[in-house]
């Protein structure tokens, strides 16, 4: 068997996608890991939820007030969030546009079928 082969990309040549009004989506999937990298436009809300999958979010561009727990939190650039499998999380984008870099684990097969 052949060892796996590094992938070294730019998110420039990952494709986006348009997940629904005002978000977006780019994802590089591994073998258990996945990274997404999400725009938001301004005021768009996420509603509270929770999954299994574990969660850290990197607040790349903007700012964004999470929902955690029964807590609000202020996420700027360089802000990283952990949300452990189980969390409940939601976010409310300010407005500027927002953008997100989510690593899970494992992967998130819902994203994975579209």
């Amino acid at each position: 068997m052949e060892p796996p082969i590094p992938l070294h990309t730019n998110w420039t040549n990952v494709p986006v996608q348009q997940v629904a009004e005002g978000i977006s989506r780019q994802m590089i999937v591994g073998q258990s890991l996945m990274m997404c990298r999400l725009t938001f436009a301004p005021n768009v809300v996420t509603a509270p939820h929770s999954h299994p999958h574990e969660q850290i979010t990197l607040v790349e561009r903007g700012s964004v007030l999470y929902t955690v727990g029964e807590e609000q939190r202020l996420g700027k650039p360089g802000d990283v969030f952990h949300f452990p499998s189980g969390a409940w999380h939601g976010a409310t984008i300010l407005d500027e546009e927002v953008v997100l870099v989510d690593l899970f684990t494992p992967l998130r097969e819902d994203f994975l079928k579209g």
